[in-house]
């Protein structure tokens, strides 16, 4: 597998790698940025992956660790490529560029849905629509930013190296017609389509499993090719979302997964229902107008 290209994960791949030397040389972040003549703030966050480090920084770095020749070059490079931008940069303004930077990376992407259909997934109908009514402020211009740069992540699925993508998705996303009937039911076959991929796995979690170990909320868990990249949570709320990186954060989500997806409809048979659902879908059942008692 060809690893793709971008400058989030290798930033957080090079700040991995320059703690380690440091730690290697019996150096502290306080020495380190009185040498730098920077904040131990900054050498923190180029450990950490948050800020990104330029290459005479990583060579000065470098060079109070005693890291030279080919290692050192190596590194340096590393640090010309995270700073190169990310083709969703134009839409920063309208979008989480460390999301779309590590779903960009990511070998392996595990979703649990509780509103709406995964960005991977959607029709341009379907995230328009949905784009409109959770965010009244935006403009037109913006959803058309937004639903541009949804489908354009969904390459992910179909490019020479498609993420491997294992989505749970909530009976209720299945059961409200985000967009009206018409809409609806296009989401619903789009569903049925990409299900098909064999890179591509899709359950429903139905109303009658009742209470479930992911009612806490939505949440996706990236994984990447690289060992020495660690997984990362994300979990995504009405501001943006969290990251959540550590070892006993990582583990609680994967057996959250496991056990959603243990008590879900196997693949097969949740791709009949959704098919189903296209035909007879849940919400023709109750009238508008009936009162809800």
């Amino acid at each position: 597998m060809s690893e793709r290209r971008s400058p989030t994960i290798r930033r957080r791949r090079l700040g991995a790698e320059l703690r380690r030397q440091r730690e290697a040389a019996g150096i502290t972040i306080e020495v380190v940025a009185e040498q730098l003549e920077c904040s131990a703030s900054k050498v923190s966050r180029i450990e950490t992956g948050h800020t990104t480090a330029t290459p005479r920084d990583v060579r000065d770095m470098l060079r109070i660790y005693g890291v030279v020749g080919a290692e050192s070059d190596e590194l340096v490079q590393i640090a010309r490529e995270a700073r190169q931008k990310g083709w969703w940069h134009p839409y920063s303004t309208v979008l989480v560029g460390a999301y779309v930077g590590l779903e960009a990376a990511a070998s392996q992407i595990r979703a649990y849905e509780q509103q709406v259909v995964p960005g991977l997934l959607e029709t341009e109908e379907y995230a328009g629509a949905m784009i409109r009514a959770a965010r009244p402020d935006f403009t037109a211009e913006q959803i058309e930013q937004r639903v541009r740069v949804r489908l354009g992540r969904q390459s992910l699925l179909t490019q020479d190296d498609p993420v491997d993508l294992w989505v749970v998705l909530d009976e209720a996303v299945l059961s409200r017609p985000v967009g009206g009937d018409a809409v609806m039911r296009g989401q619903l076959k789009r569903l049925v389509e990409v299900a098909e991929l064999p890179n591509v796995t899709v359950q429903v979690l139905p109303f009658e499993v009742g209470a479930h170990a992911g009612m806490d909320g939505t949440f996706t868990i990236l994984s990447f090719p690289e060992p020495s990249d660690p997984d990362v949570v994300y979990a995504e709320n009405a501001t943006g979302g969290l990251f959540l990186e550590k070892s006993d954060e990582l583990q609680k989500y994967s057996f959250i997964f496991d056990h959603i997806r243990a008590a879900a409809i196997r693949p097969e048979e949740s791709v009949a229902h959704i098919a189903k659902l296209a035909e007879e879908p849940l919400w023709k059942w109750r009238p508008r107008s009936s009162p809800w008692t």
